[in-house]
């Protein structure tokens, strides 16, 4: 399991060509509904007004250099290391599923169209695959089941469902049946690796075309958002209130 290909397993019942086909049709399926969630709900526009108003509001002209200072600030505190939770918790969680889902998509794509039908490609992809499925796993059901607002904050039992968890339940779906149709392909039962397959595709791809309406599109935009607060901060254009912590932090110690 840790050194074959999972994919193989699925050349039983569809074709290389298909998978390969599918997963391109998923990641369209992705850009078309970022660019609908940008869209439909005026987000692009608020933006781009956003943007407008702090150019004018802007008190000072930033530096090339400067500039170049917070896009890696924003890099490595917003973004690589999730600053934007004052709780230590979620932030390792959501590392966690960011990281390990970031291992499984590149060792999926590389593998499907790489390998498509090699039972044994280079060792460190399927483990890495496995490593990755795993850690988006321990992140995913960590923060489904403890870290939620409603379950955390609102004293909600776990399988209470809001629209906004539609993103982790699909993907926490679609990463559990990836792990047990690997599973079942490597124990060698062919009717539980048909199953586990299809619900595996079923939830990959309500992860996919689920979009407008879930999460899922906020990885993509929400680093600009970070970035652009960051240079409003510094240019003293921001709406928001100074920070009150020490050293203009955003999180009390007590949180961190």
């Amino acid at each position: 399991m840790l050194t074959t290909n999972p994919f193989n397993a699925l050349t039983a019942f569809v074709s290389p060509e298909f998978m390969q086909g599918y997963m391109v049709l998923l990641m369209l399926a992705v850009l078309v509904g970022t660019g609908f969630d940008l869209l439909h709900d005026g987000k692009a526009r608020f933006f781009l007004q956003d943007r407008q108003r702090a150019r004018a509001a802007a008190r000072r002209q930033l530096g090339g250099k400067e500039k170049v200072a917070i896009a890696a600030k924003t890099l490595v505190t917003d973004i690589a290391t999730f600053g934007e939770f004052c709780n230590r918790s979620r932030r390792i969680s959501h590392a966690l599923m960011f990281y390990g889902f970031v291992l499984y998509l590149i060792t999926t794509l590389v593998m499907v169209f790489g390998y498509p039908a090699e039972l044994h490609p280079p060792v460190l992809l399927p483990l890495l695959w496995n490593v990755g499925v795993l850690l988006a796993l321990i992140g995913g059901y960590w923060f489904f089941f403890l870290l939620r607002v409603n379950v955390m904050h609102d004293g909600q039992p776990p399988w209470r469902l809001v629209r906004a968890d539609l993103f982790i339940v699909t993907l926490l779906g679609s990463l559990t049946f990836a792990l047990l149709f690997a599973w079942a392909a490597m124990v060698g039962s062919a009717t539980a690796t048909q199953v586990f397959a299809s619900l595996y595709l079923l939830f990959t791809t309500l992860l996919c075309v689920s979009v407008p309406w879930s999460k899922f599109a906020h990885m993509f935009y929400k680093p600009v958002v970070a970035f652009q607060k960051r240079l409003e901060e510094a240019d003293g254009s921001s709406s928001l209130p100074t920070p009150t912590t020490p050293r203009g932090e955003r999180c009390p110690h007590s949180h961190t």
